[in-house]
């Protein structure tokens, strides 16, 4: 999953990146409100973490564009204006969570886990989908015979079909949220996932199916079949 961190702070910026790298998320960094508010007007992001004293452009005010753009990606300030009048504006404009700085970063994981959860429908954090499971908090996919050996790259693949739930998602898309904006990657390279995902589904009870002009979804089947 691709989240966009706006962060003043160079060196807690990269201290997050590093440490959201390492639960798997794909990270694109801004340090003013100006340039995020011009990412988030182009790019998809499964979750933003939002500081609030941002120079350039202060982060409710990004807040307050994003969601006049009526973009509902789910957002979380984290910023060190802890103050109860702090909250209520950053909560009135339309964040979902807030955390004060310093944060322990297990507690910054599972909120931002369980923000992107429940942006796609989902209150546990056991996910399933026909045969195929998928525990959120260990991030590991299972099936009735055990779980998936992914590759850090098949499992955000895979992560992104299981949230969406059966629907289709193009190469593009797919592309886009699990590169970050740093990153080096063609649409194409997706195709090499789904080969390496759809064997190793094989025979499983669930599949990936690509839709012509659409993209790709996940549909169970007869595991006999």
């Amino acid at each position: 999953m691709r989240l966009l961190l706006v962060e003043d702070n160079l060196s807690l910026a990269d201290s997050l990146t590093r440490a959201l790298n390492q639960c798997g998320f794909a990270v694109d960094c801004m340090h003013n409100g100006a340039d995020a508010d011009q990412v988030l007007r182009t790019e998809d992001y499964a979750l933003v973490i939002l500081d609030l004293g941002l120079p350039k452009l202060d982060g409710l005010e990004v807040l307050r564009r994003l969601r006049q753009r009526r973009n509902k990606v789910p957002v979380l300030i984290l910023t060190a204006h802890g103050s109860i009048d702090e909250r209520v504006k950053g909560l009135d404009l339309g964040a979902d969570d807030y955390l004060t700085k310093p944060c322990d970063l297990t507690e910054l994981e599972a909120r931002a886990r369980a923000l992107i959860r429940r942006s796609h429908g989902f209150d546990s954090a056991e996910l399933t989908f026909g045969p195929l499971s998928y525990d959120s908090v260990s991030r590991v996919f299972s099936l009735p015979a055990g779980p998936l050996s992914l590759t850090p790259r098949e499992h955000a693949v895979l992560e992104v079909l299981l949230m969406r739930g059966g629907k289709a998602v193009s190469k593009d898309a797919l592309s886009e949220k699990i590169f970050g904006l740093d990153e080096s990657s063609s649409p194409d390279a997706i195709e090499i996932y789904v080969h390496r995902l759809r064997k190793k589904l094989d025979g499983s009870g669930v599949a990936i199916v690509t839709l012509r002009g659409l993209g790709y979804l996940l549909e169970t089947r007869d595991a006999a079949a």
